[in-house]
Formats: structure tokens, sequence, C-alpha cells
């Protein structure tokens, strides 16, 4: 399917380590009429050039980041690039400063939660071997709240099931306290969706939306919405 988005010019940066990673926002995105831009690490650009005119940015998912910080007991899998972390969080303070739109996914809302204040997630367990569909797909079930932005993009809030590809999460004692939980995991109480009141649009979910056969089809709202808020008068 394709979503014709008309008048306006939307230019999507798209955080992760490198381009291949990120192809499927990529697809995403030029599905619904955004230009996107992969920045990774390896960009040798000033940080100031690479969104000179960027208009919204993404915060992808990518490696986990529960050592990065603070946690030095997490296993090795766990403890992933530091410049990654470094370079998303310039990124994602430079963007919170312009009030930019901002969609965080995976990892992506735990380096929105530090940019914030709040602390680095801690490995979770279980996440990837809780209810398995007939296809063997990983899911889980979220309560997400009512009056939520993200409830209003999604169309309905209440319970849904989505994947679970994450060993690395959040609770309440690690949530920046500028920042506001509208997602739980109902199995364990694990913060599945953050939003910042502070700013015009800051949405982040622990799941992975981007995988449409694994979440509920009205999850690819959280991406038109994205290009809709990005779009700038050409």
């Amino acid at each position: 399917m394709r979503y014709n988005i008309h008048i306006f010019m939307s230019i999507v940066a798209i955080t992760n380590n490198n381009v291949k990673q990120s192809m499927g926002y990529v697809n995403i995105l030029e599905s619904m009429g955004a230009t996107p831009r992969v920045i990774t690490p390896q960009d040798s650009e000033p940080l100031k050039n690479l969104m000179h005119d960027v208009s919204a940015i993404l915060l992808g998912d990518g490696p986990s980041i529960c050592a990065s910080f603070e946690h030095t007991n997490a296993q090795d899998d766990h403890v992933k690039s530091v410049d990654l972390d470094e370079f998303e969080l310039n990124i994602t303070r430079k963007a919170l400063d312009l009030d930019l739109p901002i969609l965080a996914i995976g990892r992506g809302l735990h380096i929105l939660n530090i940019c914030q204040g709040g602390k680095a997630p801690l490995p979770i367990e279980g996440h990837s071997e809780y209810h398995s569909d007939s296809d063997k797909k990983l899911v889980h079930t979220i309560y997400l709240s009512p009056g939520a932005k993200a409830s209003a993009v999604i169309g309905s809030a209440g319970f849904f099931r989505v994947n679970s590809n994450h060993t690395c999460g959040i609770r309440e004692i690690q949530r920046s306290p500028k920042l506001m939980s509208t997602a739980y995991s109902v199995e364990d109480g694990i913060i599945e969706a953050l939003e910042s009141p502070e700013h015009s649009w800051v949405i982040g979910f622990q799941c992975n939306p981007e995988l449409q056969d694994q979440v509920p089809r009205s999850f690819s709202n959280l991406f038109l919405a994205l290009v809709e808020r990005s779009g700038v008068e050409p």
C-alpha cells in the first residue's frame, strides 16, 4: 500500500549503526511519501550539517545499551557501541531543542529516556519467551492508555499483542520524570511506550512497529503521523 502525502516535503533522519539495518524504516517512510535520510556514527559531517534540513527524527532499534553507561555486570552481547549511543544522544538533544517530531523505537526509546535524564535500561528476562503464535513469532500483550498521543494516532487504546524482540527494558524507577509512560507490558510491567508532554510530538515504543506482520495493522499509523507532522512547505 502507498500513502500519498501532498503539498509537503518531509525529510526524516533515521539513526542507526548502518544503512542496511535501516532499510525497513526506509521502505515504510518512502511508501508514505517521505524522504528518508540514514545518518550513522560513520558520517564525517558535523551534526549541524547532517540535520540542517531535517524535519523529523526516527531513532531506530539496534544494539542493546544495557551496559553502555552504568551496568557493567551485563552480558557481553549487551555491551555495544558507545559511539552510537553518544551519536544518537547528541542528535536527540538537538531534535528536542528544535521541537522536531520524534519516533523512537526499541533502543531509540532507551536513548530518548536517557537523554531526558532517565536511567539506562536493564537486561530483562522472558521478553523473547512469552506467548508463541502458531508461526513461532514471539509476542506479548501490552496495555496502551486512553488519552495518550499514541492511542490517538493508532486509533484506539487498550490491549494489543506486539512482537517480543528486546532483551533490555525500563521500569518506572528508570523512567525520566520528563517523560510519561503510556503503555506497559501486561506480564511484568515493563514500560512499552513513552511520550514527552513538553514537546509537540515525541513518542517512543519498545516494540518494533516496522515489522508489520507482528503488530496490529494500525501501528503503521505511527510512521504516517511522523511523516504528516514533519511536513514543511516546499
